[in-house]
């Protein structure tokens, strides 16, 4: 992993979590227990605080970062999917965010919702709990169901044995 101290705030990274060697955190940020950064994924701390919830996983290509004095928060257990941004937003516990997502400034996402791939959650918006959110700009469709919030767990759980897997079988060629 790509690890930079900024302005001195260094990045706090959980024993227990994996940071694939690709991945760059910078400044101040803060990851959790049992959390997987996929690769090229940038959580960039130089403006604002980044909080990575435990369990959650930020997987390949993502950008996670803050406007300056801001902060963004993952709930514990947050999914987000390959090439998601996700800028000065507050997510809560469990949230899945699709692939090739955005999350926009001041954004907050209540526990359990999901994103849908390619979706666009434009600045301010506030999502209730257990919501889907499809399309550009997002809007609310439904609540997700009790299949859908399984798969979504099943999803998450699937990631949350990557750090143990990575750090004993992880091996450059």
């Amino acid at each position: 992993m790509v690890l930079y101290e900024f302005e001195g705030k260094q990045p706090k990274i959980s024993p227990s979590s994996f940071i694939f060697p690709t991945a760059t955190i910078i400044g101040n940020v803060t990851v959790g227990e049992n959390c997987f950064v996929g690769p090229n994924a940038v959580l960039r701390g130089d403006w604002g605080i980044i909080e990575v919830g435990d369990g959650s996983n930020i997987q390949d290509t993502c950008v996670i970062h803050s406007v300056p004095d801001g902060k963004t928060i993952l709930g514990d257990n947050c999914h987000i999917g390959h090439g998601a941004v996700v800028h000065q937003a507050e997510l809560g516990q469990h949230v899945l965010i699709g692939i090739k997502a955005v999350v926009g400034n001041w954004v907050k996402i209540g526990d359990e919702s999901i994103i849908g791939e390619g979706c666009l959650v434009p600045q301010k918006k506030v999502i209730e709990a257990n919501s889907i959110v499809v399309g550009v700009p997002g809007k609310v469709i439904g609540k997700a169901s009790d299949k859908q919030r399984e798969y979504a767990w099943w999803a998450t759980k699937l990631y949350q044995t990557l750090p143990k897997r990575y750090t004993e079988n992880l091996k450059q060629l």
